[in-house]
């Protein structure tokens, strides 16, 4: 994925879940939009640098979206997590996923579970349907794990109990993490922080649900998904 004239700058403060102050190169302080519903947990640290990308759009109230943070001034981490399903897509047409290689057709946002939307469902003729939920890891802490999530999920809670349905029905399903932090080099729950979805996660894995993690190599004009990484329960 190719993202195109960044406008680099150096965080101030995220606040409001949705919104960052950004000083940026000539000295000039905008407010941008912040495309994570998350923490951001040691990914929004005053100071750190950061890169925008200008929507284009003038009549936006903020035009200028945070896409890309330095991490401990060494990782580069893909904030947006917008991004995700479309990197994950990518990876997988282009056989980087081998445990999804293969299939005919792959559709978005499928209606399935209670009131879900999938993010991806993948399907061919010869095989059983894999229902695929993307999630994004870009908390990182020491050891270079990555931990998921960064703060309680209901939601995430609830997408585990539907894909152990799908299991359940004889398809196939996958929990897919989507890693675009360099300095994480291995996945865990962060039980510390959603005890409840990593006992979850665990009951998924245990019912047959396939927990997939794989990592995005990142500079500030392109991210791609490069390697599967082990997901230690």
């Amino acid at each position: 994925m190719h993202l195109d004239n960044l406008i680099e700058g150096r965080l101030i403060k995220r606040y409001k879940r949705f919104l960052a102050d950004v000083e940026l190169a000539d000295g000039r302080e905008v407010t941008v939009h912040c495309p994570n519903t998350g923490s951001m947990k040691n990914c929004a640290d005053p100071g750190s640098r950061v890169w925008l990308q200008d929507s284009g759009n003038p009549k936006r109230k903020y035009p200028l979206g945070w896409e890309l943070v330095e991490v401990e001034q060494r990782y580069l981490a893909c904030i947006n997590t917008g991004r995700a399903n479309k990197l994950m897509r990518e990876a997988i047409e282009a056989g980087v996923i081998s445990e999804l290689a293969g299939y005919q057709s792959i559709r978005q946002e499928v209606r399935y579970g209670e009131n879900s939307r999938i993010d991806l469902l993948l399907e061919s003729d010869d095989r059983p349907c894999v229902w695929v939920e993307i999630k994004n890891v870009t908390l990182l802490e020491e050891g270079n794990w990555g931990s998921f999530p960064d703060a309680v999920t209901q939601r995430g809670a609830k997408h585990l109990q539907e894909l152990m349905t799908m299991v359940a029905q004889g398809d196939r399903a996958v929990m897919l993490f989507c890693v675009p932090h360099t300095g994480i080099q291995q996945v865990r729950p962060a039980d510390q922080i959603d005890p409840e979805y990593g006992r979850l996660l665990r009951q998924a894995a245990e019912a047959g649900v396939e927990v997939l993690a794989y990592a995005a190599e990142i500079d500030p004009g392109q991210v791609r998904i490069c390697k599967k990484l082990p997901v230690v329960f």
